[in-house]
């Protein structure tokens, strides 16, 4: 072995002793999602809230994120492996603080709340389920920022997109 080998060779082996098969043990040289899979549908979410049009500003977030993200193409559900749907249960905003001299909100959190299952195609059985699955996000609709509804709604479903891929990975 010449000099420099030596060591490149300990490194790899200390590296290595580091890894583990098991996730839950330290590094691990797998991927963290299930495997088998490689295609997702992305449906567009049932919506029960009053807040219009947040099923297709998350539908698309999901597709973004996931190909993104993951190692998943989106498809069309009969060309998947695995579909994911869902509901949006509540939109719900709440205002943090308000102006002394106008009354008016100066800070408004936004969360949306969903339930949401990623299921196999060929077995039917769910690979993920998620009940009461909530995110949130601030916006200043005052002045001088003045932001607009839209943005805290932008915000909310580019949070939640995250998570859900998030939550996507294999148990650890």
């Amino acid at each position: 072995m010449t000099r420099w080998s030596v060591p490149g060779v300990l490194l790899v082996a200390f590296l290595a002793g580091g890894c583990a098969s098991d996730p839950t043990r330290g590094y691990a040289p797998v991927s963290p999602f299930p495997a088998g899979i490689s295609t997702v549908a992305v449906e567009i979410f049932d919506n029960s809230a009053f807040e219009r049009n947040l099923e297709f500003e998350l539908a698309d977030a999901l597709i973004k994120e996931i190909e993104a993200r993951t190692p998943y193409k989106v498809t069309s559900v009969d060309r998947s492996d695995t579909i994911l749907t869902g509901r949006i249960r509540n939109v719900r905003r709440v205002q943090l603080s308000k102006s002394p001299l106008t009354g008016l909100s100066e800070e408004v959190t936004l969360s949306v709340t969903i339930d949401l299952q990623w299921s196999n195609l060929r077995t039917g059985e769910p690979l993920l389920q998620l009940q009461s699955f909530t995110g949130h996000s601030l916006f200043v609709p005052s002045r001088p920022t003045g932001e607009p509804i839209e943005l805290g709604e932008f915000a909310v479903v580019q949070r939640l997109a995250r998570d859900i891929v998030g939550q996507m990975r294999a148990d650890w």
